[in-house]
């Protein structure tokens, strides 16, 4: 590009030159003058004939040549003003391609801007990535050992649970046999016969024990002792002959609660009876039955008189 406007500036500068002298330089005789002293110079001189058909043909070559000249400097001067335009046109695209250059540099730096920006964002989402990643990694390792204690936690809750399992199951074994609480007895083991009449009230014993869950119930002594606090059943059957009548009662702590009795007292007559009842005990009280003053009551290996009883359920 430089040696072309190079080459355009001396061809203007040659044309300039040219047309300064054509038109205000020497003008056709003088041209003549100089190129007849010049001629003259070189050849040896010669008849007039020959230097007026020279000069004829001298002249006539002078205007084809200024002619073919005018005609050169004119297509020249076109040539060297359409690239003027040419260069101007030039200059015109490159400033805006150094315009379009300008803006597709700050483009391209924008860009790498961004670019940078985004490489930071996504290192830094990497580091974030990875610190979830570490967090994530912790908490699941904080899980399977929390998931671990809690196993361990169960296993030895079972085994409490297990072990209090069995202490209970003993206990209430334990408390059950505690509230298997029940007899049955009659008055003779062996042999027969009547039991009074006294002149005051007796406390039968009942010697033939047929059951004694809880050994609550003294056969020595005829009395039943509460183990403990609840409600209980009691039950006697008298029996006898006639002639005396028969009374029998059941006591607590000393108090006449039910009786049991048989008034007839012809001789040929068999008296019998037979009486029950639910009580509240407390935990010491105590319960038998009592022959009362003027009756008698008979037995054999029938076992005709009894005294039974039982715990129905304990109470708190």
């Amino acid at each position: 590009m430089k040696g072309l406007v190079c080459l355009l500036l001396l061809l203007e500068t040659f044309v300039f030159v040219i047309q300064h002298q054509v038109d205000g330089g020497l003008n056709e005789n003088e041209i003549s003058q100089q190129l007849r002293s010049e001629d003259g110079r070189q050849n040896p001189p010669q008849t007039d004939t020959l230097r007026d058909e020279a000069s004829t043909d001298n002249q006539q070559n002078y205007h084809l040549f200024f002619t073919d000249i005018h005609a050169a400097l004119r297509e020249l001067t076109a040539t060297v003003t359409e690239q003027k335009m040419n260069i101007r046109e030039l200059t015109a695209t490159v400033t805006e391609q150094k315009a379009n250059i300008r803006e597709l540099t700050a483009t391209v730096t924008e860009q790498k801007m961004n670019i940078r920006e985004l490489t930071a964002t996504v290192t830094e989402q990497k580091t974030i990535n990875r610190e979830l990643t570490a967090t994530d990694t912790e908490q699941k390792t904080n899980i399977r050992a929390l998931e671990t204690q809690l196993r361990e936690e169960m296993n030895r809750k079972n085994d409490e649970i297990s072990n209090l399992t069995l202490s209970q199951v003993e206990e209430l074994r334990k408390e059950n046999r505690d509230r298997e609480i029940a007899f049955s007895a009659s008055l003779m083991q062996s042999g027969s016969g009547h039991i009074g009449p006294f002149t005051t009230e007796i406390t039968l014993t009942y010697k033939n024990v047929f059951t004694n869950i809880g050994n609550a119930y003294n056969p020595i002594t005829g009395i039943f002792t509460a183990p403990l606090k609840g409600a209980y059943m009691f039950r006697i059957s008298i029996f006898s002959f006639g002639g005396t009548p028969t009374y029998a009662a059941i006591i607590k702590n000393g108090k006449h609660v039910v009786m049991a009795h048989d008034g007839q007292v012809q001789a040929q007559d068999r008296l019998n009876s037979s009486n029950g009842v639910v009580l509240i005990l407390e935990v010491g009280d105590v319960v038998y039955v009592r022959l009362r003053s003027g009756a008698s009551i008979y037995d054999d290996s029938h076992t005709y008189n009894t005294f039974s009883g039982f715990l129905l359920f304990p109470l708190r």
